[in-house]
């Protein structure tokens, strides 16, 4: 599409709109490194969703217009701009998480590193974000999220605009269309599934395509006169008065941009991950960034604040600053545990901003600029392919087992661990459930014990091996991820954690209709599906939410126990164990060993879980047949939680137990006898 007799044109540099990336990209990394410092720096992600909307609209507009637009041009530019730096740090994040990575946080990292350079890492955490969730300080390339929905956007936007244009339509109608309908994407989705409001193109497209609005504004083309001010009008014949409404007309503009500066220090200081974001709340940095881009770069707020040489070299390096400072952060978290003091994460920051400077001086200008930009690009997209394998390699391996630091940590932190010695049945209740499956002990055997549950009741497996194996008796273990055992409830604000319909009635079901089960045992994780959130998330306090969820699952108890009430089986219901506030990975011993505290006080355990305690007295007195076999009476003293004893691990992740902890609590428990 381009004019032989021209070239495509770029937008004028404005040394403001890197400062505007420099606020950017400091808030993200405070917020980072210094959550409690700046609570709202997350914001700065938004930020840079508008700029991006506003550079990428001028140019593909302005050459549209011209017929100077090349698609070659311009995904050559991106990729020049882009897979630099990226490449670099997928590399390094690759080499550090050989040496200091166990198997599934290695294989988690290859499926991390192909959703990098694929730009899709926005739909793979968002796939992530369940019942198995790691934390996210562990995921040291957490932050792509980001990159996938602008690169998701570079991709799309382009081909939508030159259809616009081809077929005549208007389009500051057409991009302000989608950006309400991307709006309204967001406000749904932020009440329905907050992970997908966060994660996904959709509901995030909007704040690029303010940016697009703004730009589409400024061209003269589609808009006749800016979005912000107006031209004094050349009809004035008085200088005096021309220069009065020059004046005034700027000092508009220095309100607008003074008003754009506000509201982005007001998000910083009132936007918090407790709160429901994107949301309403992502207008107000979307709102101040626009403010600030679109009153231009002679405001006093642009010359003097944004347009400050500190800012503005921060700003050109503001790009590798973020790519580099959360796998930094990350890896720092791994390898120390909880206790990277500031010290630390100071100088995480500081090897981030020489690292940031580096790649740009040494890699990103170099490729940006001079010649053979086609053969750059040819070799850059070579290099990003051969990257996308080498994690393929590693998530398709299992993390690659046979690497040094496997061989001196217990291997305990494996889920997977637990099924050792089982089989899938050759029966699943009800197969269009979507359900986890049947684990069986014996598959040639009936089945005399059944486990229902979700993957509390999984981990439970390693313990019933070694109380049955020497046994005549079977067991299976019917199990969903997120599936309390209980008929079918409604959890409000925890959509992610339902169970497929009816799969916990058709266990029990099965139970009550097999003659040769004699025994069932239930158990699930109470406290997320009353509070929503895993503990190391957030303390959440009795609220009506709460309150809500925890009257479901008492009739949901309820129910379930008149179900089971004259089934003449025994019943064994077993009260969750206690959740940790450390992750016990910080146990492993990867560069150098550290203090491993991952004990929890007993009353942390016993305010969290007060409801539902309450609930399991109350029908321990209505059903005195059942057998309520409590975990924390063999996890905890009367003080303390124990995360390990005799020095064996008995916690695999926050809430799951190891192999060890799996028949530590079944060993403790009279009523599961052989």
């Amino acid at each position: 599409m381009t004019s032989p007799s021209q070239s495509p044109s770029h937008p004028k540099y404005r040394p403001d709109i890197d400062g505007l990336r420099a606020i950017a990209v400091v808030s993200v990394v405070i917020f980072h490194a210094f959550p409690n410092e700046l609570r709202g720096g997350f914001i700065g992600v938004d930020i840079f969703f508008v700029i991006s909307g506003f550079l990428i609209s001028t140019i593909i507009f302005e050459n549209l217009n011209k017929g100077t637009f090349s698609f070659i041009d311009f995904y050559g530019r991106r990729i020049r701009r882009i897979f630099p730096a990226l490449i670099m740090v997928l590399l390094c994040c690759l080499a550090v998480g050989w040496f200091v990575l166990l198997s599934d946080e290695y294989k988690q990292l290859g499926k991390h590193i192909e959703g990098g350079a694929g730009f899709v890492s926005n739909f793979i955490l968002w796939r992530e974000a369940g019942y198995f969730d790691t934390s996210a300080e562990t995921k040291p390339l957490l932050h792509l999220w980001s990159l996938g929905i602008e690169e998701q956007f570079y991709l799309l936007w382009p081909l939508l605009s030159w259809a616009i244009i081809k077929h005549k339509l208007n389009p500051i109608l057409v991009t302000l269309l989608l950006a309400l309908a991307s709006f309204a994407a967001n406000l749904w989705a932020v009440n329905h599934d907050t992970v997908a409001a966060f994660y996904l193109p959709q509901a995030r497209f909007w704040e690029l395509q303010c940016g697009s609005l703004l730009a589409l504004s400024r061209l003269s083309e589609f808009w006749p006169r800016p979005l912000f001010g107006r031209p004094v009008s050349p009809m004035v014949a008085d200088p005096g008065q021309r220069g009065a409404e020059a004046a005034s007309s700027q000092l508009s503009l220095d309100i607008l941009a003074l008003t754009g500066l506000l509201l982005l220090a007001y998000g910083f200081w009132a936007i918090t991950s407790d709160l429901r974001f994107p949301g309403y709340w992502a207008v107000i940095p979307v709102a101040g960034t626009v403010l600030l881009i679109g009153t231009g770069p002679n405001t006093r707020i642009s010359r003097y604040v944004l347009a400050n040489p500190v800012l503005v070299w921060l700003g050109l390096v503001s790009f590798p600053l973020y790519l580099w400072h959360w796998p930094i952060l990350s890896f720092l978290r791994i390898v120390d545990g909880d206790s990277a003091g500031v010290m630390y994460r100071m100088l995480a920051v500081a090897a981030s901003v020489a690292l940031a400077l580096l790649t740009y001086r040494l890699v990103e200008r170099p490729i940006r600029l001079g010649r053979s930009a086609n053969l750059k690009t040819l070799v850059l997209i070579g290099a990003m392919t051969a990257i996308f394998g080498a994690g393929n390699i590693v998530s398709s391996n299992n993390g690659l087992q046979f690497r040094q630091i496997n061989q001196v940590n217990d291997t305990a932190y494996d889920y997977a661990r637990h099924w050792d010695g089982w089989q899938k049945c050759d029966f699943v209740p009800h197969p269009d459930t979507g359900s986890g499956g049947c684990e069986i002990l014996h598959p040639d055997r009936p089945v005399d014990v059944l486990v229902i549950g979700d993957s509390h009741a999984g981990h439970l497996a390693s313990g019933l091996l070694a109380r049955f194996t020497s046994t005549d008796k079977n067991v299976a273990i019917i199990l969903h991820a997120g599936c309390f055992p209980v008929v079918p409830v409604t959890f409000g604000g925890s959509a992610r954690f339902q169970c497929p319909e009816d799969m916990i009635r058709h266990a029990v079901d099965y139970g009550l209709a097999t003659r040769s089960i004699r025994t069932i045992i239930m158990s699930g994780y109470p406290a997320l599906q009353i509070q929503t959130r895993r503990l190391h998330e957030a303390q959440i306090l009795d609220d009506a939410a709460m309150r809500q969820n925890l009257g479901a699952l008492d009739s949901a108890l309820q129910a379930t126990f008149k179900l089971l009430e004259t089934s003449g089986k025994d019943i064994i219901f077993i009260v969750d164990n206690p959740e940790l506030l450390v992750d016990p990975k910080a146990c492993a011993k990867r560069l150098f060993d550290h203090a491993c505290q991952i004990d929890l006080p007993k009353g942390i355990y016993l305010q969290r879980n007060a409801g539902f305690l309450s609930l399991i007295e109350k029908y321990r007195v209505l059903y005195p047949a059942f057998h309520f076999a409590y975990a924390s009476d063999a996890l905890c003293d009367a003080t303390t939680c124990f995360g390990s004893r005799d020095g064996r691990l008995l916690y695999a992740t926050r809430d799951h137990l190891t192999p060890d902890g799996s028949r530590f609590l079944i060993n403790a428990i009279d009523a599961i006898h052989p």
